[in-house]
């Protein structure tokens, strides 16, 4: 066996299978060994026997099998053993198993394992001196929702449903997700799947327990609701959403950086009484917090766009009411940042599944399975990313995705994770 640094020097495997030594080179790191069978354990997943593929290994592979999605099920499993094969440190009885038997596997796994393992690895990587992820003490992270084709079966276009108009439809399912993304450093650190025609804002609300004092959670127009804004308002996160120029936002108060205070109605109180609570606002008396809240509005146009190339008008509704603290031109400029988590949803549809691909999962359940385990490779890789960035001290949106997902890669092929 060729000579290896001390730091990468392995032992021959012996009375262990090859099986429990495979891991996922780099992304490892991120998603380590033993909290695989901590999760496969209260899952249930963990083998009452030994089988040729063990449910740690699966995992791994789905993972895997998100870097790889050119690759065919047993050419996956080929990369993630290649580096054993040729140090000469695996059993010669053990077989890369077939296509079927992996099929099979996955199918035991189920999705549960990986949407836990990604609920316990997925947090804000940003660090207090990472680049571009702040305003000012505040950490800026984005909700939006993305949809992705899924394979065309039966199963899968009836529990997920597919873009129709007429008697024209879409050639594929589509499985929607909604996401909360941190926008410096495009971390994807909570998400929900749905079917193509699931509510957004229904969704949303299944992700606030994720949001917590010191974010800056932005949010496009379509999110906004009054119900959906008092729930992201209990997590203790400040909000700045986007909304409708048709929402009803009187002006209570001028402020001297051009915004204004105003009062969210809750749209269940009758019309005669909102007028009320809006007098009551413009005396400084406050309106009890389940009838009224009060928001700050920022304003402001952006030239050459909209349909007549007049400008478009942006109406921003935030709980940050002191201008002191955070100056409108500040807040419209955070808000822009949200459009970062549209780049996050690139990376995952273009780069890593690749153009125009769909999801290679045949029925719902492995569909979700491979949605978690493509969020827990993007996932890994961003972290790695930022910690590269950190290191240089230097903005993660100076370094390339791409350069860093050939990386994750080659040391999927070149290396393995084992443990000591």
């Amino acid at each position: 066996m060729p000579r290896l640094p001390d730091a990468l020097e392995l032992p021959a495997v012996t009375s262990d299978r090859l099986t429990d030594r495979i891991s996922i080179g780099v992304l490892a790191r991120v998603v380590p060994r033993d909290l695989v069978d901590e999760v496969l354990a209260e899952t249930g997943r963990l083998e009452q026997r030994k089988r040729l593929l063990p449910a740690r290994v699966v995992v791994y592979f789905t993972m895997a099998m998100c870097l790889f999605f050119d690759d065919d099920y047993d050419e996956v499993m080929r990369r993630l053993v290649g580096t054993l094969r040729w140090l000469g440190s695996w059993r010669g009885e053990w077989k890369v198993p077939s296509t079927g038997a992996i099929s099979q596997a996955r199918t035991r796994l189920g999705p549960e394992p990986l949407k836990l393992l990604f609920e316990r690895v997925a947090v804000p990587v940003a660090g207090l001196g990472t680049k571009g992820a702040w305003l000012a003490s505040r950490r800026l992270v984005a909700v939006d929702g993305v949809r992705l084709d899924t394979a065309d079966t039966p199963e899968n276009a009836e529990a997920f449903g597919r873009f129709s108009h007429g008697s024209r439809s879409a050639a594929f399912p589509q499985v929607h997700i909604v996401a909360l993304a941190e926008c410096g450093t495009h971390a994807v650190f909570a998400a929900a799947i749905g079917s193509y025609t699931s509510d957004e804002r229904s969704l949303t609300a299944t992700l606030l327990d994720a949001c917590e004092p010191g974010m800056l959670l932005t949010a496009d127009r379509n999110f906004y609701g009054y119900g959906l804004w008092q729930q992201a308002l209990a997590t203790g996160a400040d909000l700045l959403w986007r909304v409708n120029m048709n929402l009803t936002l009187p002006v209570i108060r001028a402020l001297p950086d051009g915004s204004y205070l105003s009062l969210l109605v809750d749209p269940r109180i009758p019309v005669a009484k909102r007028g009320r609570l809006i007098a009551d606002a413009r005396a400084g008396r406050t309106s009890p917090a389940e009838k009224a809240l009060p928001v700050r509005v920022i304003e402001y146009s952006i030239p050459d766009r909209g349909e007549s190339g007049a400008g478009e008008l942006i109406c921003l509704i935030t709980n940050i009411l002191d201008p002191t603290d955070v100056a409108a031109a500040e807040l419209a400029t955070a808000y822009h940042e949200r459009w970062e988590i549209e780049t996050t949803f690139d990376e995952i549809k273009t780069h890593q599944r690749g153009e125009k691909r769909v999801l290679r999962s045949k029925n719902p359940e492995l569909v979700k399975q491979e949605i978690w385990a493509l969020l827990l490779s993007h996932y890994a890789i961003r972290s790695l990313m930022v910690e590269a960035a950190d290191e240089a001290d230097i903005d993660p949106d100076r370094l390339s995705f791409m350069r860093t997902l050939r990386i994750a890669r080659r040391q999927v092929t070149d290396q393995a994770d084992f443990s000591p």
